[in-house]
């Protein structure tokens, strides 16, 4: 890896609040005479080409794109992304290609890249009277069978660090980029398992109940999720147990604990009057609110030991060990919450670093909170160089096909994705999201608006203890994968192009992915009974049925979620 400095850098970039950054220099073969650097009015612009047929992926959780080759992104915090315009719970900064390399932007701002775009040139005229009749094929990228331009655009900086990796595939560089992160995160065995988020106005006897039903009936659930009725007040939080819903709360917690449940609370950062650290972190917050909440300024320290302080003493102290920490991104297109990009914050960050930074400094102060606690919590941002922390990203958007690529891009960028199931529309709905979720990071059902389990609807109680006993027998697997993401760097899921780089047949497979080394896994939505299936080069067996299967395309039906195997 080097790193490459142009102009002068602004102050406050992810790597100065990272703080198991791990920069070992060495000699690269790119050609660092490609880069054209330019400040401008707006801020600087770095350009460099991209060659025919080189492939771009990762910029973050992109649930509505794969490969971004001649595509625009950009690279804002925002839970509701609508198209494929770069926009994310997971904006980061950092992009591979098939071509053996890939560059890490350091910067909070919300950059805009465009991946191979046509400069000015002085071109022969060539006639073309090709007509079109549709929308669609109109604006289609022609893809332009040439030498290209990536542009990178920072909004208001007048420099960049940029980093290079390289390595003999994407899954080499990807795993250095994550080494420069500080190696991947450690989780405990439980987290592997399995996670019931209960309905939001649950109370205490309802929640013992809840619990009692699982055991009861062996249904294997490790993690119990609260949602914002545990609070006596959530929006903005008071991170205060609600004396009418949870009189009993120690009660609970004990009950919880003594039949080997872990608990998991709700939360976003913004804090409510009501909270006891309200007048402690007013002075360390930004200048305005969100749902009559304080925002604070988790890039200060003061800001951080007040909100962890609370969180040890008040919570994790008594047994809770994992955190959902909700709305800490941004609401531009659906919704109207969150705040703007002029806010200034005590650290010198502005709104817009703020959004860019929040998900990650909010996780560093819960980890404070956590001190020694293992976890495997939720986060709803994240961005640059946050491999080392254990949360899961997840979202409020809910399309399937959407979910299943975010299960495929994350790998590239960093960070841990869970399609969680949420409702559904149908027998088949709720069957096929269970099966991606089993065969995701975190195996998450998220009941929060459901009285009663998602399943009892549509009376297939059998049919989810089934699947959920098949999440069991692949945590030993799992926790071997993330053993080696934290020391090599290797994330534990990943699209099959990062370790099958050469193979051309792969930059477009956003649906399937590889799961713990020896797996691929092909989800279905409830809209199919059937997909075609690729398998790279090599050996495989249907992981069901033990039967060989040969690579390359095919076509499969079935009930069941497609999974090969490497064969031994």
């Amino acid at each position: 890896m080097k790193k490459i400095t142009f102009g002068t850098p602004e102050k406050i970039v992810p790597s100065n609040y990272c703080k198991g950054l791990n920069y070992q220099e060495t000699e690269i073969k790119y050609n660092t005479d490609n880069f054209k650097f330019k400040t401008t009015a707006r801020g600087c612009v770095l350009e460099f080409p991209l060659e025919f047929g080189e492939e771009v992926f990762g910029f973050g959780l992109q649930l509505k794109g794969f490969n971004h080759k001649n595509h625009k992104l950009a690279l804002r915090a925002n839970s509701d992304p609508a198209a494929n315009t770069g926009d994310s719970h997971a904006p980061v900064p950092f992009f591979v290609t098939n071509k053996g390399y890939g560059m890490y932007f350091d910067t909070a701002r919300y950059i805009e890249v465009c991946c191979g775009y046509g400069k000015n040139k002085n071109r022969k005229p060539v006639e073309n009277n090709t007509i079109i009749a549709s929308a669609a094929d109109l604006y289609k990228k022609c893809g332009l069978q040439e030498t290209t331009v990536m542009s990178v655009e920072i909004p208001v900086a007048k420099g960049i660090d940029v980093y290079i990796f390289e390595g003999e595939n994407i899954l080499d560089v990807v795993s250095q980029y994550n080494m420069f992160s500080g190696g991947g995160c450690d989780v405990p065995e439980w987290g592997l398992g399995v996670m019931y988020r209960a309905y939001a106005k649950n109370t205490g006897d309802e929640i013992i109940e809840l619990a009692k039903y699982f055991r009861d009936n062996n249904i294997p659930v490790d993690i119990i999720g609260l949602e914002p009725g545990w609070q006596s007040s959530s929006y903005s939080c008071s991170y205060l147990w609600d004396k009418e819903r949870y009189p009993n709360y120690k009660e609970v917690i004990k009950y919880l604990k003594d039949n080997n449940f872990h608990i998991n609370l709700w939360e976003h950062a913004f804090v409510n009057a009501t909270s006891p650290i309200y007048k402690d972190l007013h002075d360390y917050s930004g200048d305005y609110e969100v749902w009559q909440g304080l925002i604070p300024d988790f890039a200060t320290d003061e800001a951080q030991k007040i909100f962890a302080k609370h969180h040890k003493e008040y919570l994790v102290d008594m047994g809770i060990d994992g955190f959902k920490l909700d709305e800490c991104d941004n609401s531009d297109f659906v919704h109207d919450w969150s705040f703007p990009n002029c806010v200034e914050f005590p650290s010198g960050m502005d709104g817009e670093q703020y959004h860019q930074m929040f998900g990650t400094l909010y996780m560093q102060t819960i980890l404070k909170a956590l001190g020694d606690t293992p976890t495997l919590s939720e986060v709803r941002n994240a961005g640059a160089l946050a491999a080392s922390y254990p949360f899961v990203l997840y979202s409020d958007l809910y399309d399937h096909k959407d979910f299943i690529r975010g299960v495929v891009n994350s790998g590239f960028s960093g960070i841990l994705w869970t399609p969680e199931l949420r409702n559904a529309s149908s027998k088949k709905d709720l069957l096929r999201r269970l099966q991606s979720t089993v065969f995701s990071v975190q195996c998450l059902i998220n009941a929060w608006c459901y009285p009663e389990m998602p399943w009892k609807e549509y009376d297939c109680e059998k049919e989810v203890i089934d699947l959920l006993n098949v999440r069991q027998q692949l945590i030993p697997m799992l926790k071997q994968a993330f053993k080696e993401y934290k020391e090599t760097g290797k994330p534990p899921v990943r699209a099959l192009v990062a370790d099958y780089t050469n193979d051309t047949q792969t930059y477009s497979i956003d649906d399937e992915y590889i799961f713990c080394d020896n797996l691929i896994v092909a989800p279905m939505t409830a809209k199919e009974d059937g997909r075609k299936v690729y398998l790279p080069e090599g050996e495989w067996v249907d992981y069901w049925t033990k039967e060989k299967v040969s690579n390359g395309w095919f076509y499969v039906e079935s009930d069941n979620i497609p999974v090969y195997q490497k064969a031994e």
